[in-house]
């Protein structure tokens, strides 16, 4: 199973990056313009994200941790055989955050492609996030 890491330094507050990143349907508002086009909720615990890149994926809610800053999530329809990921947030000091986002998935195959979208989306968060 491919394990992908990506983390990256925000200036802004931890409470302002957690508040982006738990307002489960504002992805494409609030974390992530362009890189998500479109965020539909179904029901308490499902969303239906769509890409800028035109993909689209299902995804369940497992879990949302206050206190620890930290969102876990799964795919449910798309190209995984199996997709697990959370994100959390830390607080850097200074009014600075640390973002970590963390996916476990099969095939290995996807793994290249899923870091590299990883790697643009974390770079977003940090530029939509630090411009605000």
């Amino acid at each position: 199973m491919a394990s992908i890491r990506r983390e990256i330094a925000i200036e802004a507050s931890p409470e302002e990056v957690w508040s982006a990143l738990r307002d489960w349907d504002a992805l494409h508002e609030r974390l992530v313009p362009g890189f998500v086009v479109d965020t539909r909720r179904e029901g308490d615990d499902l969303r239906i994200v769509t890409f800028g890149s035109g993909a689209v994926l299902r995804e369940r809610i497992i879990a949302v941790d206050d206190e620890a800053r930290r969102i876990a999530w799964t795919v449910i329809d798309g190209p995984y055989a199996h997709h697990s990921a959370s994100a959390q947030v830390f607080d850097e000091g200074g009014g600075r955050s640390r973002f970590v986002w963390i996916a476990d998935l099969l095939p290995d195959s996807l793994a290249g492609s899923t870091g590299e979208a990883m790697a643009e989306g974390t770079g977003i968060v940090k530029k939509t996030l630090e411009t605000r």
